[in-house]
């Protein structure tokens, strides 16, 4: 039988290098010139760490940093930002979580698009991943195509491994 996995991840050093160049760029712009803020990835916890003077200057690092993951080939969806900035002194801090995983409610929704499709094929939940197996590989294929149609209703980039046939 042939399957394949479905597993939601970053690679750190990529996204250790999209927070570099994001962080460079930051130093050598005007607007954010004598900015004492600072941009780290803290690859343990798997955060992006933002300290600037105000929320106006966060934002900003923020659009930078999505504009850098794309261009190193991550998807902007990986970062959670339904924390708020708080205040800290002087400081506005921004932590930002980068999804890693699959949680319940979005494998859920995968789970309800792979047997909305008819297809003849059977998925598992096996903690952070999904293994959908099928006598055909292009049913696989055809699961495939749907989840990657579908990516804004599920709001989590998604990666095809382990492919087996």
């Amino acid at each position: 039988m042939a399957s394949f996995d479905i597993v939601s991840k970053v690679d750190p050093q990529v996204m250790d290098n999209a927070v570099n160049v994001a962080r460079k760029e930051i130093m050598n712009r005007y607007d954010f010139r004598d900015t004492k803020g600072s941009l780290e990835y803290d690859k343990k916890t798997s955060e992006v760490k933002i300290v600037m003077e105000n929320d106006m200057r966060v934002q900003h690092t923020e659009d930078v940093l999505m504009s850098k993951m794309v261009k190193q080939g991550l998807d902007a969806t990986a970062l959670d930002f339904s924390k708020e900035a708080y205040q800290s002194g002087a400081m506005v801090k921004k932590d930002i979580k980068v999804k890693a995983g699959i949680d319940k409610e979005t494998s859920k929704k995968i789970m309800k698009l792979i047997k909305d499709s008819k297809a003849k094929v059977s998925a598992a939940i096996m903690d952070e991943t999904i293994r959908v197996t099928g006598k055909k590989i292009d049913d696989l294929q055809e699961i495939i195509g749907i989840l990657r149609a579908n990516t804004e209703t599920i709001g989590m980039p998604l990666q095809y491994v382990n492919m087996k046939s």
